[in-house]
């Protein structure tokens, strides 16, 4: 289902009031059912809560906590917002915590994008921090929950523990003797034992109705130098096992994360349980799906990889890198993201209309207009003197009080000007108000021009030139064209390059498509535009810098432009009342 979401007016107004004070924290979190119909009650001791409020002060404690994998999207934008935006809120600290368990995964080019982006976003960490720098911390609690009875080493492969688990059925080796397996252990550590031969596993219940409760994997043996630790470790802690320790070692206040984690929440509270571990308030909230895109990062990675898209930053993706390159702005994206609340609700496409319209709100404040001719047709006026120019005010702040000179820009009219071949016809027509054969209409900023000629192509079809007489009394009509003069008299206007981007996939949903959904992509989602005609006041733009093309949209000037041409993305297209 595609939704434009509204939230109740209160969460709009504040939309962490939902949220719980930290000296709250004594309440029942969970409870885990057990196969044998026993119940596991988790929730902090007074004497626990009481150290971990001493250690903050009372003060909300959140982690936003990305796997360095990849690239960040939007749906990491809501995350940023719930984890950084309470502690905000309530004047607490956010950790911007790298889950880096994974030491085959991670990449310094990834940490240096999240680091840049989490900024870019208007995010300011308490701290940066690496699960990596808890590895031995979470080596001895490994040690310590082996020795309480509640993990064993386990030689079982990947294919015959997901039998098992397809059968409920307990490893050959899980009731083996503590000692038996502290000492294995031991020798996964040291390197003894070869990769894929052991792995700790957590001893929950493999009966249980939740799946993530079957005696989860804690660690397994990887060769592999970490990019943060180097090659002190070939054993690495799993996600399941690390998460929710780091979250009790940070004292984080408030474990938040999206709504497929839910089923998670019975082993990270019976984990800090069997550790008597303080334990964070865990709060599942839902995941942002955005349509005719992939949110994937195994679908990212594969068409980046594949360059079905220019990079991680393609601006047709919606990862914050490609967001940032087609000229969207941050504050726009926080906006889009607070207006959808933090909700439970899940299963929701949300429009990816509903981006563009606050996009669209804060370029109509934030940029200058200009005019620019994606397709241009000559037209003479033949009634002007060929070496005379007409010197005129273009706005670039159309709201902007008319006494106020940094209002304007110079324009200059003369004997030969540009306008869209779509801005003319043969024949005319009510609704039409282009120009046409004997027909007037009203260049913007200038005058009103009357087409008396049109010279044809050989294939008497193709309009190459129009004629015109001006009207200089500068009488007004209901419509004005945009318009690009020439630099000088009989020197061509400025170059440049323009981008026109659509939805990257042609289906709201693509991802309900399965392996068919890389057919679904938008073939003409990219159309490069190579010799637009601008005006010469924009020559000077900086890269990142934004601007209204008057009736065509907003774009950006892009990473590729050079000193001999500048580039153009579309931002996005202007209402349809504006066209």
């Amino acid at each position: 289902m595609v939704v434009f979401a509204h939230p109740p007016e209160e969460e709009l107004n504040n939309p962490f009031s939902i949220f719980a004070n930290p000296e709250e924290n004594l309440k029942v979190h969970t409870e885990v059912p057990y196969s044998d119909k026993s119940v596991l009650s988790c929730s902090n001791t007074k004497e626990s809560l009481e150290k971990h409020l001493k250690v903050t002060g009372g003060k909300v404690y959140t982690r936003f906590p990305p796997e360095p994998n990849g690239y960040l999207h939007i749906g990491h934008a809501k995350a940023m917002f719930v984890n950084f935006g309470l502690a905000k809120e309530q004047g607490g600290c956010c950790y911007l915590r790298f889950d880096d368990t994974n030491p085959e995964a991670e990449r310094k080019e990834y940490i240096d994008h999240i680091e840049d982006i989490v900024k870019w976003m208007g995010w300011e960490p308490f701290k940066i921090t690496y699960t990596s720098d808890y590895f031995q911390e979470l080596y001895d609690l490994a040690v310590e929950l082996i020795r309480r009875g509640h993990a064993y080493v386990d030689h079982q492969n990947a294919e015959e523990i997901k039998e098992y688990r397809e059968k409920k059925l307990n490893s050959p080796w899980r009731d083996r003797p503590v000692e038996e397996s502290l000492k294995l252990f031991d020798e996964m550590r040291l390197g003894m034992i070869e990769e894929g031969k052991a792995t700790l596993r957590m001893k929950q219940d493999m009966q249980n109705d939740n799946f993530n409760m079957y005696d989860l994997i804690a660690y397994r043996i990887k060769f592999t130098a970490h990019p943060h630790a180097g090659d002190k470790w070939c054993i690495y802690p799993t996600y399941d096992y690390a998460h929710c320790i780091v979250d009790s070692l940070e004292n984080i206040s408030h474990s938040l994360c999206t709504l497929e984690f839910e089923t998670r929440r019975a082993s990270y509270y019976w984990l800090l349980k069997s550790l008597g571990l303080y334990m964070p308030v865990v709060w599942e909230y839902s995941r942002l799906n955005v349509t005719n895109t992939v949110m994937s990062k195994r679908k990212l990675n594969y068409i980046v990889t594949n360059k079905y898209v220019d990079g991680w930053d393609d601006p047709r993706l919606l990862t914050l890198a490609g967001l940032r390159r087609r000229g969207v702005t941050a504050s726009s994206i926080n906006a889009f993201v607070r207006g959808l609340g933090i909700t439970r609700s899940d299963g929701s496409m949300i429009n990816m209309g509903l981006l563009e319209h606050h996009i669209r709100e804060e370029l109509n404040r934030t940029a200058p207009r200009t005019m620019v001719v994606l397709n241009p047709l000559k037209v003479v006026i033949t009634n002007m003197e060929s070496d005379k120019v007409v010197e005129l005010d273009g706005k670039w702040w159309p709201n902007t009080k008319n006494d106020d000179p940094s209002a304007y820009y110079k324009v200059l009219f003369s004997r030969v000007v540009y306008i869209e071949q779509s801005d003319f016809r043969m024949k005319d027509s009510i609704k039409y108000y282009g120009l046409a054969p004997g027909k007037s209409v009203m260049l913007r900023y200038a005058f009103p021009i009357k087409c008396t000629n049109v010279v044809l192509a050989d294939d008497n079809e193709t309009v190459c030139e129009i004629h015109a007489e001006y009207d200089p009394e500068k009488k007004t009509t209901p419509k004005c064209l945009h318009w690009v003069p020439e630099s000088s008299p009989g020197k061509e206007p400025l170059k440049v390059e323009v981008r026109l981007f659509e939805k990257l996939f042609n289906s709201e949903n693509p991802a309900e498509l399965k392996d068919k959904w890389l057919t679904d992509m938008n073939e003409n989602s990219k159309v490069v535009v190579s010799d637009a005609y601008a005006l010469p006041t924009i020559k000077d733009a900086l890269v990142g810098d934004t601007f209204q093309f008057e009736r065509l949209g907003y774009f950006a000037v892009d990473k590729d432009s050079s000193p001999e041409k500048l580039v153009f993305n579309r931002t996005v297209a202007l209402r349809d009342s504006f066209k």
